[in-house]
């Protein structure tokens, strides 16, 4: 199992645990976090893996496509996270500039969750 590190829902930054630790996530709440902060990845901004992310620049942004693209881009972003195993986008909103939604998804235990972003 990987470990993810934990990270606050509003700021989406690191947390600390009760001794000052840097806190990491479980299962299967780290497996949601994981898939929200992969849909929130543009495709080729990871320099270690430019092939992870959802292409933002290439087929999105300031393009207008239909929203039916939009989620299965964000769907086969959200089944490229390990532990993945169905990923379904039931909500997406473009609201002042900014693209939001809701994916869930069923990981390999079985677990069904959802992620925000």
């Amino acid at each position: 199992m990987q470990k993810t590190l934990l990270l606050d829902r509003t700021a989406w930054d690191l947390v600390l645990d009760i001794n000052g630790n840097i806190a990491c996530a479980t299962e299967p709440y780290s497996v949601a976090q994981d898939v929200a902060s992969a849909v929130r990845t543009f495709l080729g901004e990871c320099w270690y893996d430019t092939s992870q992310g959802v292409p933002y620049w290439q087929q999105i942004l300031g393009q207008w496509p239909p929203m039916i693209l939009v989620k299965s881009r964000i769907e086969q972003t959200a089944l490229t996270v390990p532990g993945v195993v169905t990923a379904k986008c039931d909500f997406l909103q473009f609201e002042n500039r900014q693209l939001t939604g809701r994916i869930l998804i069923k990981d390999s235990y079985g677990n069904e969750s959802e992620a925000s972003f």
